[in-house]
């Protein structure tokens, strides 16, 4: 039986700049597995995304994405067949930029869509509005969307690159509590869609990681501390070393909660 296909490789990954940024890093994901990079604030979440995207390049060790070495390989084209969702991406749309012509854009890799539009790209992206159920959005520009609008119009540009890779990092910072709960139901959707890319879902809130997410990988200063399956990584023991406090994990209904226990220690 043919192995499934690896996504991303990972190997003795090191970063340094001043300091040592990330340590040691050996991580697989595979074709069909969707997963979630869990960890405190500095732990190298954002560091390992920049890595991933060739926007932080390796002191040491082996970066491979979608087959491709880097170094060997120009980032900028595999680029184009990564779909990112993020704060970055998120700040630099016009605010005059219909949702419509904020799609096509993912088709292009670029920010702004300039010039008369295709009829097959317009076909396309107004597919993707009504994959990712937003087909009244069409003509709205973007600064008269909604912070959960914008976030299903950012993963439907993404998907205008029919990317084999799609990176939400911490999709639902912004959203209230409703908007967030519909914004993963709908991710949800999209990844057990024929054909979806495969996942890699970057949080702190382990109540983001929502049945679809399969495997979790969790950092702590710039190291794995642990990855594998959800169920075998995600426990109260791993999360309080993660965190540095004594959390308890719970699951109910297949959606994860924690509490952190009080220090018994006195506090002045």
């Amino acid at each position: 039986m043919k192995k499934p296909e690896n996504v991303i490789e990972v190997t003795a990954l090191r970063v340094e700049r001043e300091a040592v940024i990330l340590e040691s890093i050996d991580w697989r994901v595979r074709r069909g597995e969707h997963w979630t990079i869990l960890g405190a604030n500095g732990s190298g979440k954002t560091s390992m995304l920049r890595a991933l995207t060739g926007y932080l390049p390796p002191t040491a060790g082996e970066i491979r994405v979608l087959g491709k070495t880097y170094g060997r390989f120009d980032w900028r084209a595999l680029r184009t067949r990564i779909g990112l969702v993020s704060s970055s991406v998120h700040q630099m749309m016009e605010d005059g930029e219909t949702a419509l012509k904020a799609i096509v854009s993912g088709r292009y890799a670029q920010i702004g869509y300039w010039g008369e539009m295709r009829p097959e790209d317009r076909r396309a992206a107004e597919a993707i509005l009504r994959r990712i159920e937003a087909t009244d959005l069409r003509d709205r520009p973007w600064r008269f969307l909604s912070q959960g609008e914008r976030q299903r119009v950012l993963i439907g540009r993404a998907l205008m690159a029919s990317p084999r890779l799609m990176i939400l990092d911490e999709p639902c910072a912004g959203l209230d509590p409703v908007a967030g709960e519909h914004f993963l139901q709908f991710l949800g959707r999209i990844a057990r869609a024929r054909g979806a890319p495969t996942m890699v879902l970057v949080t702190h809130h382990v109540e983001e990681i929502v049945a679809v997410f399969t495997h979790v990988l969790i950092l702590k200063s710039g190291r794995v501390l642990a990855a594998g399956p959800r169920a075998r990584v995600l426990t109260s023991a791993t999360l309080s070393a993660a965190f540095n406090a004594p959390i308890r994990l719970t699951r109910a209904r297949g959606r994860y909660s924690l509490s952190v226990r009080p220090h018994t220690g006195i506090v002045i």
